[in-house]
């Protein structure tokens, strides 16, 4: 199994100083999560992308490429390009370059988003959410498949014979789907035979084991090899389930109340949180052996190929972050290897 981390490199209040990072030192601070995580051993880190005031990483491209020469091995992804608000033709040459930078490490993470700021503020029109993203999907991967191409779409104008360059270090460009939790999503996924991450942010991971059934159904219908699935979750490690539970929570609290209220949620009460967090619940928050526990009963459920925690939900000091990175490199990933060996 593959094991890393994404961000969505969140810059809010901290939960001990209350100050919010300049966000030339909070990229700074990404840099050196990221180079850490290369340093010890984990296959990937993400980022995704968000346009508000909260978040630094309105372009994951930009910082994954900053990424690429400051590591030598793990894999850079996106997690997710918001593909419906994007043109692929510069999705596919920006990660191409990525890819060229970090000798064939780059990958494409897409989604239609959790947010939607980003779709008036590049002049797309809301009620097209679901077909922009569909068309667009299409015409990213059709890039994959030669270096001059013809298209013809409804969203975009039309391309005649041209050729896309820079071309990618890999042969093929990887390219992944994140889905929440839409079966509709998961099959299209399968169909297309590309490989599927599933975001689990609340209720219970076992609830979500037919999106990987319908995956699969996907993948045969329309001929195509069986593909990876990563589980993607909202987590946080410290050296004991107590210290985890007490730093994650304010930095949690801070985020999902902020959401919750514009989509109208009640506030995050701590028994909920404690409950998001034992072994069936949604958040991989605890000691290593807590973490090590949950990725296998998870892996029972999913049978997945690679998990990607999130580490910063809301923000946590510099410190912890670093600390809670260097846990899961050093105590949870060899544990859960050796065990799915």
């Amino acid at each position: 199994m593959e094991l890393g981390i994404y961000t969505f490199v969140e810059n809010t209040p901290n939960t001990d100083t209350a100050k919010v990072l300049h966000p030339a030192e909070r990229l700074e601070n990404l840099m050196e999560e990221i180079e850490m995580a290369d340093k010890l051993g984990l296959d990937v880190f993400a980022i995704g992308e968000h346009h508000r005031e909260e978040y630094v990483s309105s372009s994951p491209s930009t910082l994954l490429a900053a990424a690429a020469t400051r590591t030598n091995n793990i894999k850079l992804s996106s997690a997710v390009t918001v593909l419906g608000s994007e043109d692929p033709v510069r999705v596919y040459q920006q990660f191409s370059t990525i890819d060229l930078l970090s000798k064939g490490r780059a990958e494409i993470m897409v989604g239609r988003g959790s947010f939607v700021e980003s779709f008036p503020l590049f002049g797309y029109d809301l009620k097209n959410y679901e077909e922009l993203f569909l068309e667009k999907l299409q015409l990213l991967l059709k890039l994959r498949e030669s270096e001059v191409i013809s298209w013809e779409g409804k969203h975009r104008p039309n391309i005649d014979s041209k050729g896309v360059y820079p071309q990618p270090y890999q042969e093929k460009l990887p390219v992944w789907r994140a889905v929440g939790g839409t079966p509709k999503s998961a099959y299209e996924a399968g169909a297309m035979g590309i490989p599927m991450a599933i975001a689990i942010i609340g209720g219970q991971p076992a609830q979500f084991k037919q999106m990987v059934e319908i995956h699969r159904q996907g993948a045969k219908d329309y001929n195509e090899p069986e593909q990876p699935i990563s589980i993607n979750s909202h987590g946080f490690i410290a050296d004991t389930t107590q210290e985890a539970a007490d730093i994650a929570f304010p930095a949690f609290k801070t985020t999902m109340d902020k959401i919750g209220k514009e989509r109208g949620w009640p506030p995050m009460s701590r028994q909920q949180f404690d409950a998001s967090i034992t072994l069936k619940g949604a958040n991989v928050v605890g000691s290593p052996q807590d973490i090590i526990d949950k990725i296998m009963y998870q892996h029972e459920i999913f049978g997945h190929d690679r998990f990607l925690l999130q580490m910063s939900v809301g923000s946590v000091s510099h410190d912890k972050l670093l600390r809670s990175i260097e846990l899961f490199a050093k105590e949870v990933a060899p544990a859960v290897r050796e065990k799915l060996s």
